[in-house]
């Protein structure tokens, strides 16, 4: 990556005010992309945030013969799979980069083409996130993986059949992979244990809207009757959550006041319950959330994330620099990516004070506790920030040096910014709108 142009300064200490709008979220969207594959007719989808996400999967549909129309300004994708072809593993290489998303490519790839091809996954590096999850779902169907030189192939010579899958842990892409398989299939899968995200919810009613026949049960039970054929849909996706919770983060860090158009409550309910438990304040309503700061100190509290409908892990890292301005001591317990709180280092450099521990610091012992990860953290506030040099290094944590070097006193110079637009949409705009104060060197 070239410094010279993914350098960022920002001068810190003047309260964000202002309005930015969210659109779809970047969990869902790449997803719902994805499914078009399935469909022997085009789709649309709406509210979709201008990204590099996007980009990527635009991009990789195109490389598999999929038209693509985009009106980036009014955020709709129309994706014709009419004409769906085998792609060569170097050009699905070029395009997916470090993404991680042309794993699940393979389910649709394997009902259109008979064969799939996945290039080495990348990814951000903030935890163990094996491919062999994904992998072990596709074999459980009857798919037959061989690994080469240049990549993956996988191939399904007597077609993809339901089956029963039991995951572990409920993984967000381990059920997708599921999802995108199954609803193919011949016959009945049912997979237990599943992840229940808004996002999971969203691309079961995609699915459903393509003509898939697919329920979930209270227990985390997903029942998947196979179907011969699916059509297109039209859907608009839900706000990004995580997008809308780290302005609000921001806004308490640097004192402000945003309202963030789209933010939606129902998806939020568990982050705005901490955001009011730190004496954050907010106005809700149907348009969106007004997130501001009520100018009386923030509380100390002791959280720890989970799957939904628990605290989200990628919710984390935003609050973690909102509670160095809290009075007293603060636990956070990381119980979903044993790596995530590798970026409060370069907050204690800005003037923070995080200790992390490999005991679990919380309600319950989760699975990293008898293992050798620091995934709990004490926070001890509030502690006045100041500028400091600090490197980005994954998506979530990107944007959290971002709240801290806006909340700080001085200049701020981050280098590798340009990973932060994988999942903020026109996020430089957006602090224009706030009255930042930055620039790119």
């Amino acid at each position: 990556m070239n410094d010279a142009l993914s350098t960022f300064s920002v001068r810190g200490g003047r309260p964000l005010k202002g309005e930015i709008t969210v659109r779809g979220a970047k969990n869902l969207v790449s997803k719902a992309m994805v499914a078009a594959l399935l469909g022997e007719g085009p789709s649309v989808l709406r509210s979709v945030p201008d990204i590099r996400d996007v980009q990527i999967v635009g991009e990789l549909l195109k490389v598999h013969g999929v038209k693509i129309e985009r009106d980036v300004v009014g955020g709709v994708i129309r994706m014709d799979p009419s004409n769906v072809e085998k792609a060569h593993v170097v050009d699905i290489d070029a395009h997916a980069g470090s993404s991680r998303i042309p794993i699940l490519f393979c389910g649709p790839l394997l009902h259109r083409l008979g064969e799939a091809i996945i290039p080495d996954l990348g990814g951000c590096r903030i935890g163990d996130r094996p491919i062999n999850y994904h992998l072990d779902v596709l074999r459980n169907f009857g798919a037959v993986v061989d690994k080469r030189e240049l990549g993956i192939y996988i191939t399904a010579p007597n077609g993809l059949k339901g089956t029963k899958i039991h995951l572990e842990y409920p993984s967000v892409g381990a059920t997708e992979q599921v999802l995108l398989t199954a609803v193919r299939a011949e016959g009945v899968t049912e997979l237990t244990n599943a992840a229940v995200e808004p996002e999971i919810e969203d691309l079961i009613a995609v699915l459903q809207k393509m003509g898939a026949i697919i329920s979930l049960q209270t227990d985390r039970t997903i029942t998947i009757e196979g179907v011969e054929r699916l059509g297109g849909y039209e859907h608009v996706a839900l706000p990004d959550r995580i997008e809308a919770a780290s302005w609000a983060c921001a806004a308490l860090v640097t004192q402000g006041d945003v309202f963030v158009r789209g933010a939606s409550q129902k998806e939020m309910a568990t982050f705005l319950n901490i955001f009011r438990k730190v004496g954050g304040g907010m106005d809700i309503t149907e348009a969106g959330i007004r997130f501001f700061h009520p100018g009386t100190p923030l509380k100390a509290i002791a959280v720890e994330t989970d799957v939904h409908p628990g605290f989200m892990t990628d919710w984390q890292q935003p609050l973690v620099v909102a509670l160095t301005q809290a009075e007293g001591i603060s636990i956070v317990h990381e119980t979903v990516y044993e790596n995530r709180l590798g970026f409060t280092e370069a907050l204690n450099d800005m003037g923070a004070r995080i200790q992390v521990y490999r005991e679990c610091l919380g309600g319950s012992r989760c699975r990293f506790g008898r293992r050798n990860f620091n995934h709990s953290a004490v926070i001890s506030g509030p502690k006045d920030l100041h500028g400091a040099e600090i490197t980005v290094p994954d998506l979530r944590g990107g944007f959290s040096y971002l709240i801290a070097a806006l909340g700080a006193e001085g200049v701020s110079k981050i280098h590798g910014i340009d990973l932060i637009d994988r999942g903020y949409e026109s996020f430089r705009e957006k602090l224009t709108a706030l009255g930042a104060e930055f620039w790119e060197d």
